[in-house]
């Protein structure tokens, strides 16, 4: 039989934990503080699991405890949507949406287009985190992650949203002064913008597609970047040579701003994905802004 009791203290819990505390906590549910606390001690003492560590100063979840909120979260998310939904799609896409977001692809794609998100979807409050890393969605509070690279964590759910292809640009700057690499192979005579990898540390390696044929490049440089924004402010400025994906760089190729050394040689391509933790009870407010993404690339 369904406990009642059961689903009104994990409300609390839920509240507790966005909130931060057990007074604000209060707040949001018209309970006082000792009220909050006497619900969190019946659902401890209902599932013989203690849940928080508390003193009159600070609150966290024990291990037992996040490993239960991890449990129960997407349920109480799946609650709220069924409820939304009831009153029409619409108004389903509302509320807080949490994005961590690569920084690539929030700058040159995403921020400039955001205000057609907000426009559609009056109800929503966006938060977006740039991060060269996924990091942790549950324990970070983020509903969906938008990032360049394969899966490196099975526990999440991924749409591959595109497949662009990485370019090989420089400014006409640039080219004035060193001149125009001839093949792939004289880029290792040119000052190249090497990007670190964040899971590994190192600068990501430089190769070159053409159908079958591949070619690796031993890159020289003085410069290392793991920014977006800083890579791309180098090559405008002349400064060196840079490997790029094409998603983001139609504006600066089609003013002149920068060019496309090997137009021939971009069969190299990335995968761009959205990452949200549950397949069950994705908030619209989700489907609403991964499908924003695919029709800001296509």
């Amino acid at each position: 039989m369904f406990d009642g009791r059961l689903l009104n203290g994990v409300s609390v819990l839920a509240a507790v934990i966005e909130s931060g505390s057990f007074a604000r906590a209060a707040e949001l549910m018209g309970l006082s503080a000792s009220g909050v606390s006497r619900a969190i001690s019946r659902l401890e003492g209902r599932i013989g699991l203690r849940l928080l560590d508390r003193t009159t100063r600070t609150m966290r979840l024990t291990d037992d405890g996040a490993r239960f909120y991890e449990q129960v979260a997407p349920l109480l998310s799946g609650i709220e949507e069924a409820a939304q939904t009831a009153v029409g799609a619409r108004q389903a896409v509302r509320g807080r949406l949490r994005v961590n977001v690569d920084p690539y692809f929030s700058r040159l794609v995403l921020g400039p287009r955001l205000g057609a998100f907000l426009d559609r979807y009056p109800d929503i409050q966006i938060e977006i985190f740039t991060r060269n890393e996924i990091g942790d969605l549950v324990a970070d509070g983020m509903d969906v992650a938008v990032r360049f690279g394969e899966p490196a964590q099975r526990s999440l759910i991924s749409r591959l949203l595109m497949q662009t292809p990485v370019i090989t640009i420089a400014a006409p700057a640039y080219i004035e002064r060193h001149g125009w690499p001839s093949r792939p192979q004289d880029l290792s005579e040119h000052t190249c913008i090497q990007f670190q990898d964040p899971l590994t540390a190192r600068p990501f390696e430089w190769e070159l597609r053409s159908g079958d044929e591949v070619v690796s490049i031993e890159t020289r440089s003085r410069i290392l970047v793991n920014d977006a924004g800083t890579t791309l402010a180098t090559c405008l400025a002349g400064i060196g040579i840079a490997q790029v994906f094409t998603l983001g760089m139609a504006d600066y190729l089609n003013n002149g701003q920068l060019v496309n050394l090997f137009p021939g040689w971009s069969d190299e391509t990335f995968p761009l994905y959205a990452f949200y933790p549950s397949r069950q009870h994705v908030p619209a407010k989700v489907r609403a802004f991964i499908d924003f993404c695919v029709e800001i690339i296509e």
